[in-house]
């Protein structure tokens, strides 16, 4: 089968950031992860899958301990009484993302053998893939709302947007459906032309009837 029906499958996840919250005034603080203490005031938060990232006013970027599920605790410096918790159930689920990666990786490679078992199995594989690309993408965007809500519930001025890692994960969920659907097509294409000129030509009555009165076989 031509590979060429399986290029739009090669795609793969990347460990971007998901959601970013960027702050128009100096009016924020953050604490990352218990860890770390007195940071400074930040322009930029950053959610990735594995841990947050802050910038400050110099644009230095700061980052917590990479882990699975990690919490970061927002505040007010100009009112102690409001601040804002990201739990780590709100970021547990990322870990799909990676999860997904891999079975892409295995699609791909999958996707050069030429052998209909394997060729179907990579087009299984796709659809599985584009499942669990769907969970990550479903995940993205609940983090998005959450995050976006209690960022607006604490009053410093920022906006919460999507990040690159959220829209690449919808493209590959696009992407891996059309590659999947492609391996099936050019799998059922092959199929059809090899029985097509498999199919055994029959004489027909009066071919062999001519074939009498002229003496030719």
């Amino acid at each position: 089968m031509s590979r060429a029906f399986c290029i739009p499958g090669i795609v793969f996840l990347a460990s971007l950031d998901i959601v970013r919250v960027k702050v128009a005034t100096q009016s924020s603080n953050a604490a990352l992860p218990a860890a770390i203490n007195d940071l400074p005031l930040f322009t930029q938060l950053r959610l990735g899958v594995w841990t947050a990232c802050q910038y400050n006013l110099k644009d230095d970027r700061i980052c917590g301990p990479k882990h699975h599920g990690y919490e970061i605790l927002i505040g007010n410096p100009l009112n102690a009484n409001k601040f804002t918790t990201i739990k780590s159930s709100w970021t547990r689920g990322l870990a799909v993302h990676p999860v997904a990666t891999g079975v892409t990786f295995i699609a791909f490679l999958m996707s050069f053998s030429t052998h209909i078992t394997v060729t179907l199995a990579a087009s299984f594989v796709s659809f599985l893939a584009a499942l669990l690309t769907l969970i990550a993408f479903a995940i993205d965007i609940a983090l998005l709302a959450l995050v976006k809500h209690a960022i607006n519930g604490i009053g410093i001025g920022a906006k919460t947007e999507t990040a690159p890692g959220f829209w690449l994960t919808f493209v590959s969920l696009i992407l891996l459906l059309l590659g999947g659907c492609t391996v099936c097509f050019g799998r059922r294409k092959e199929r059809m032309s090899s029985s097509y000129t498999n199919y055994p030509m029959q004489t027909s009555g009066r071919g062999k009837f001519w074939a009498k009165v002229t003496g030719k076989a």
